[in-house]
């Protein structure tokens, strides 16, 4: 199978999750998750504040260990990774909240996602295909991150994300905070990026606009995967109960 719960990957299977169980201390937020991510392909995961979105994007970037369950990139476990090791494997992460450095420029930060040693050979040229990208980012390459606004700063945080080369892209809650307009273009964005070959995964509350660009969807609800399917076979009632749990 190509999509689905993960079960029988197919050489054609980026990232493989199997009954993955994560606890933050003595509280379970993950609950035997299992799902597929194709390689090439643009893959959301949906749901409310508190779903475990965010958390099951933490878990495949090593951010958070697994309790148990398992994690395959590439046909390898990648289970208690550290995030410097998943992003050596071609996995980043453009985290919730942009996170950029705000006492650098614009450009040290975007200098900053190429420190892999296997990267900084080629960090001019890609960071000209950054620039190309988000032109805005080139007229304020000089200026510190924090000048930046939310719309430039999620830009810059893709654009970091970018200069690691990665064949993997994690994306948690992109449109968070930003206007209409704003997320319309970083949508565009995303759809040039996805054609050169890099597989994403979007975690997103913004239903509709994740519908439209994903190939498949996942829709979360208190840490267990509650619906799944193609966006053009997901109807709006299914959706609105999974997401909402009721």
């Amino acid at each position: 199978m190509l999509y689905g719960s993960g079960r029988g990957f197919m050489s054609s299977t980026c990232l493989g999750i199997q009954n993955l169980s994560v606890h933050y201390g003595d509280l379970q937020a993950l609950w035997d998750i299992s799902l597929s991510i194709p390689t090439g392909r643009i893959v959301s995961i949906i749901g409310a504040n508190g779903a475990g979105k965010s958390t099951l994007l933490k878990a495949i970037a090593g951010a958070l260990p697994p309790t148990s369950g398992e994690i395959v990139h590439d046909g390898r476990t990648i289970n208690g990774f550290k995030p410097y090791q998943t992003l050596s494997r071609g996995i980043a992460m453009v985290p919730e909240g942009r996170r950029i450095f705000p006492r650098l420029t614009v450009e040290e930060n975007l200098q900053v996602g190429a420190y892999l040693p296997r990267t900084r050979k080629n960090a001019r040229q890609v960071m000209e295909k950054v620039y190309h990208l988000f032109p805005v980012l080139r007229a304020r390459a000089r200026q510190m991150g924090t000048n930046l606004s939310g719309g430039e700063q999620q830009m810059l945080a893709i654009g970091r994300a970018l200069m690691s080369e990665p064949t993997v892209i994690l994306f948690d809650e992109i449109s968070l905070g930003l206007a209409p307009r704003i997320i319309k273009d970083i949508y565009v964005s995303l759809l040039e990026i996805n054609q050169t070959g890099v597989t994403m995964v979007i975690v997103e509350q913004d239903v509709q606009r994740s519908l439209k660009t994903a190939e498949y969807a996942y829709v979360m609800q208190e840490g267990r995967i509650a619906l799944e399917g193609r966006p053009g076979e997901l109807t709006e009632e299914a959706v609105r109960k999974a997401y909402f749990g009721v």
